[in-house]
């Protein structure tokens, strides 16, 4: 009974996928999580008709995978997100402004210097970069301009990756964006070159639409979970153990031990140690170089207010604007459902790479702060929620800094050194939703 063919450890969103496609190959799949709950920083809450996330509050439907794991799975209905969610609002000068979507916005936004703007039309005419480790702030400046940094691209990366462009690599974190000037030497040229190029309809599924899924994350999860068999997935189990040799391994768990030629590492690197003791800490450490931004989250439902321009994805805070926050999301704005008629739900984000040490606040000194960050934000005298709720990722978002080629070496050389033994997660291959299922499917079809 405790013979498995894989052996999947980590139950968040890569681990259930993986999991999902493996049974459906007709293996016998056990899951193995710490805590009490699948799903990983997947969870959603209910309270008094507000629906908010505690984790991820939005995925982009960027890849195939995402978009057939919806098609194929029982029990939960994709949610895009509204036509005004398309909308991204940028703070400048203490005034929100709409990125722009087109060339006539793009020349009369106030965001981007004049400078920048003309010298946009050189862009398809400078020569491509000879630096493949080249940050996305350096990539950014000497193809667009300082302006196009700090008003599009570092609120970008601060909402997607809660971190700093001028040590996050191009080719690791944004692998397309790298592509258009690697492989068309423009991003102007290559992004015409791509749109003309012919699509299958497989391609032609991915819309880059922002998704959710109807009465929230959790939905997902759960539908996971029950495709995948509850029988299949033990909770509660802080102490994992990896022992034995290649394709004959032995986890040793605090529930029992099972046996399986294939064991999926899904989790941090930050555990490898305790999970595989066997492993030289040389190689170790060179897997567990990644950083990772600490992040608060702050869940508020309150009253729509006059004034109030809630017809957005968000807002996102730019870093030259100098405030507490990283930005504002609406998910109520998003997608239908979220809260009661006149109500709105926005998650504020705080601390990443930008302002760590705000991690360490107390409850207290967080709902302070992030108060008085709304009412400056939107120009109120005062502000009184429906409720307010914290959130604490202690390891929220990784950062694929200039270390991550040393890292995606030592996991090769794990990998080969343990056959049998796969890492996964978001070490590598991507930190979104969309990410995380495409590598989940990938690995799926490599285990024979």
């Amino acid at each position: 009974m405790n013979k498995k063919d894989v052996i999947i450890i980590g139950a968040g969103l890569t681990g259930l996928t993986l999991a999902f496609y493996l049974k459906k190959k007709g293996k016998k799949v056990l899951v193995i999580e710490k805590e009490a709950v699948a799903g990983g920083s997947i969870r959603t809450f209910r309270e008094n008709g507000f629906i908010f996330e505690s984790g991820p509050n939005t995925g982009t439907l960027s890849n195939p995978e995402i978009i057939e794991l919806f098609e194929e799975l029982d029990g939960c209905r994709l949610q895009t997100a509204r036509k005004e969610a398309n909308r991204r609002l940028i703070l400048k000068n203490n005034r929100l402004h709409a990125l722009p979507a087109g060339m006539i916005s793009g020349m009369a936004t106030p965001l981007f210097s004049w400078k920048d703007k003309f010298n946009l039309l050189l862009e398809p005419f400078r020569k491509k970069g000879t630096d493949p480790d080249e940050s996305i702030a350096s990539l950014t400046a000497r193809r667009l301009g300082k302006s196009f940094l700090d008003y599009a691209v570092d609120p970008f990366i601060s909402g997607i990756y809660a971190g700093d462009p001028n040590t996050i690599i191009t080719r690791y974190a944004l692998p397309k964006l790298y592509a258009l000037e690697n492989n068309y030497g423009s991003f102007i040229r290559g992004a015409i070159r791509k749109a003309k190029e012919p699509k299958t309809e497989r391609d032609k599924k991915v819309t880059k639409k922002i998704f959710s899924v109807e009465g929230g994350l959790e939905s997902l999860i759960q539908a996971l979970t029950e495709s995948i068999g509850p029988e299949n997935i033990l909770l509660n189990n802080a102490s994992v153990t990896v022992s034995g040799a290649a394709h004959n391994w032995t986890v040793k768990t605090d529930q029992d031990e099972y046996t399986a030629p294939y064991i999926v590492s899904t989790v941090g690197p930050y555990v490898l140690p305790a999970i595989f003791p066997f492993a030289p800490e040389t190689l170790l450490s060179r897997i567990d170089n990644l950083r990772y931004a600490r992040i608060i989250q702050v869940s508020v439902g309150l009253s729509v207010f006059p004034g109030m321009d809630h017809n957005a994805f968000g807002v996102l805070i730019p870093a030259a604007e100098k405030r507490k926050i990283l930005g504002v999301l609406y998910p109520s704005s998003c997608f239908d459902g979220r809260c009661p008629e006149g109500k709105v739900v926005l998650s504020v984000f705080l601390g990443g790479i930008r302002h760590p040490e705000l991690f360490d606040l107390n409850d207290k000194e967080i709902r302070t702060l992030v108060l008085d960050e709304l009412k400056n934000l939107y120009r109120l005298p005062e502000l009184t929620p429906d409720y307010i709720h914290i959130f604490r990722h202690a390891h929220a978002i990784p950062q694929y800094e200039k270390n991550t080629g040393e890292r995606l070496q030592a996991i090769e050389k794990f990998e080969r050194h343990y056959p049998g033994i796969i890492l996964a997660g978001n070490l590598r291959n991507g930190i979104g939703m969309a990410d995380r299922v495409r590598q989940a499917v990938h690995i799926a079809r490599s285990i024979p």
